[in-house]
């Protein structure tokens, strides 16, 4: 974006003066060229693994390159305003991002050594034009702080009270020794730290076999319970829930008798802390296999039985639909990519029926 240091002067509807900053030009580029759920383009992957060959990575390489042109084609267009330029501020991470805008390539406009160059000293967000309006207004506004001398005085000298008083201490306060536990104590202090492993790692079968050698029940509380790591998950059910672990959830339901009922601190229930779908599905599930009867299902928040079959039949479906959905898409940028290449076949075609012409 390019704007003018002169102010646009204007009058609100109350009368008052208003300045404005003036854009002389913006452009801001949108294109799919970052890597889904893993982040870094593709570019980058390609250098650390190798090139992929996923109809993704095709697309996303293009768009990198015809992002990259698109970027030039326009510094180029705005040699003019760049040239005339007082201040140059850019904002480009990563090696890739600065080749694009600093070259070398034929024609560079920006020059890595141009003393007009200037960063920005203040975070960013996403480069949209209300996000550099708002970062030139940070650039050109000034801001004025009130000090009260009185207040920095008492706070210097409440300082220096605080640094006498520990380099001369008045008392020594002796901490009391913290209490042994008893061999009880430290016998499910063990517990946890296994259980909680177990649980962490989803690892159901183990878990009910750990149960099962130490003869501990599924109600199991973990110790200390005043813990801040246990303030949120007390049982096993609710640490299983809140780590999102759908098999464990129903082991512990189906096969160890774990409450479901049961509350926190906070007063909340193991089926309120879970995270996900799968999860929820596995209350619903194990609430079909041990009946009605077997817990009291609306106190423990869970909704209405769900078969197992159901539950798969729903996850194959949903498979079968993004699958779909996936395909479409490639087929659809597929198809975009042969038309704009047979479009700059037609077009060099052209040129060259002209020049034989000629």
């Amino acid at each position: 974006m390019v704007v003018s240091l002169a102010p646009k002067v204007g009058r609100k509807s109350t009368g008052a003066e208003e300045r404005q900053a003036t854009v002389i030009a913006h452009k801001t580029f949108h294109r799919y060229t970052t890597r889904r759920k893993q982040g870094g383009s593709q570019s980058s992957n390609d250098s650390a693994k190798g090139a992929a060959h996923s109809a993704g990575a095709s697309i996303r390489r293009h768009n990198e390159a015809a992002l990259e042109s698109e970027i030039r084609a326009l510094l180029t267009e705005w040699r003019g305003f760049i040239d005339k330029s007082q201040l140059i501020f850019v904002r480009a991470t990563g090696s890739a991002n600065r080749r694009t805008l600093f070259g070398p390539y034929d024609g560079q406009v920006l020059r890595p050594n141009d003393p007009r160059n200037r960063g920005f000293p203040f975070s960013t967000r996403r480069a949209t034009q209300a996000e550099l309006m708002r970062s030139f207004v940070e650039l050109t506004r000034v801001k004025v702080s009130e000090v009260d001398e009185a207040a920095l005085a008492a706070a210097a000298a409440a300082a220096e009270k605080t640094q006498t008083s520990l380099k001369h201490p008045t008392s020594h306060k002796v901490k009391p020794a913290p209490s042994q536990p008893s061999p009880e104590q430290e016998l499910a202090l063990h517990h946890t730290a296994q259980l909680q492993a177990l649980i962490r790692r989803s690892k159901a079968p183990a878990l009910l076999s750990y149960l099962s050698s130490n003869h501990l029940p599924g109600t199991f509380v973990f110790q200390p319970p005043d813990e801040k790591s246990n303030h949120h998950s007390p049982t096993l059910l609710h640490l299983a829930a809140s780590t999102n672990a759908p098999p464990v959830v129903n082991a512990l339901l189906t096969r160890a008798q774990a409450d479901p009922t049961a509350a926190n601190a906070d007063g909340k229930v193991a089926f309120d802390l879970a995270g996900d779908r799968n999860t929820r599905d596995a209350f619903r599930v194990a609430r079909h296999e041990m009946g009605e009867e077997a817990w009291d299902w609306k106190a423990a928040h869970v909704p209405p039985a769900m078969a197992r079959s159901e539950v798969e039949a729903r996850i194959t479906q949903e498979k079968v639909d993004v699958e779909l959905a996936a395909s479409a898409q490639r087929r659809a940028e597929e198809e975009r990519l042969r038309a704009e290449d047979r479009g700059k076949g037609v077009a060099a075609g052209a040129n060259g029926e002209r020049r034989t012409g000629g």
